[in-house]
């Protein structure tokens, strides 16, 4: 008779797996909050420490762990947030990752495409808060609204709507211009 095979935090095969598969998205999502490589990745060892930490992490399926991990990533940044409330920082410039290795690209149409960024940008950072870290969550990471809706802990339906009403802000912004 053969025996299940069973995950286990002791196992290092396990844990790697689990780091790889979700560590490039969480410390993506970290860096954008943060705008510091090293902070993003403090708090990335955090949220997989905190993994090591919580019983039981290896018997939830996947999508739990998952959002469980997004979950404790989004409090890692409230908490570094709080901790750093009487420390005066200056932000990084936003840079967005695109791809410039098109031979197609000519010179003037990055600097439009580069522009063109910005003003998205400056405009996402009108919204409040909320939309920007929904926004962030559906288009820069990928996300869908029952994924967004575990993070925030908010309902599916919630979470479609406020996106909604983000969109639909930055439409009329820029329908204005």
């Amino acid at each position: 008779m053969q025996q299940e095979y069973t995950p286990s935090l002791n196992d290092k095969a396990y844990l790697t797996a689990v780091y790889r598969q979700y560590s490039p998205a969480l410390l993506a999502y970290l860096y954008r909050h943060l705008r510091s490589l090293e902070d993003a990745e403090d708090l990335l060892l955090d949220v997989f420490l905190a993994a090591l930490e919580r019983q039981g992490f290896e018997g939830l399926g996947t999508k739990e762990q998952e959002a469980w991990l997004w979950c404790v990533a989004r409090n890692k940044i409230t908490d570094h947030y709080r901790k750093r409330k009487h420390r005066q920082n200056i932000s990084l410039e936003f840079v967005p990752d695109e791809d410039y290795g098109q031979d197609s690209m000519t010179p003037e149409i990055m600097l439009l495409h580069k522009e063109e960024a910005e003003r998205l940008q400056a405009h996402i950072e009108r919204l409040p808060a909320h939309q920007q870290e929904l926004v962030r969550l559906r288009f820069a990471h990928g996300l869908r609204s029952t994924e967004i809706a575990t993070i925030v802990q908010k309902s599916e339906g919630a979470v479609r709507t406020m996106l909604s009403r983000a969109i639909k802000l930055l439409r009329k912004v820029y329908e204005n211009e």
